[in-house]
């Protein structure tokens, strides 16, 4: 099974595409979308979007791991982040690609056993799980871990329906 797994951001959308095979776990690609403050919002999107239909076309992903809308503070930030994800719902959709969501706990959790994990914690796990070179960008290894989360919820009963 090949994952894309994506932690939406406006300024930084990380992506990251993982190939799971029985309880193997292979980095195939990850990184980010970087979007300057200057850029509009319309153009943010469209950028994220395109991305992710590039990745899709080119890693045939067999679904999407994002992460689940969760409580903020800010109405507007959780505004953005919504319409961020959104973008990369629709670039899965427009592929025939399910997308599974995952809270943040949970994803921490499949990662280095401990839901309350500090971001640099998920970061070296996410390095080892992968025997990556070196520590993954911030929100590359997000996306890598929601794509680990998503393999490993694969293997249980508990897995998630897809939105």
């Amino acid at each position: 099974m090949v994952i894309l797994g994506v932690d939406t951001s406006l300024r930084s959308t990380g992506f990251g595409v993982v190939e799971s095979a029985g309880s193997r776990l292979r980095a195939l690609d990850y990184g980010n979308i970087p979007n300057a403050r200057d850029v509009p919002l319309s153009e943010c999107l469209r950028r994220i979007h395109a991305k992710i239909a590039e990745l899709i076309a080119s890693w045939n992903p067999d679904v999407l791991s994002v992460e689940k809308v969760i409580y903020g503070k800010n109405a507007n930030t959780m505004m953005v982040l919504g319409e961020a994800r959104g973008a990369v719902i629709v670039a899965a959709a427009e592929a025939s690609r399910s997308v599974y969501e995952y809270e943040p706990r949970r994803v921490k959790m499949a990662v280095c056993g401990n839901g309350m994990a500090e971001k640099d914690q998920v970061q070296r796990m996410v390095k080892t799980l992968l025997a990556l070179p070196e520590i993954p960008q911030n929100d590359a290894a997000d996306a890598l871990a929601m794509a680990i989360c998503h393999a490993h919820s694969q293997s249980r009963i508990s897995a998630s329906d897809p939105i």
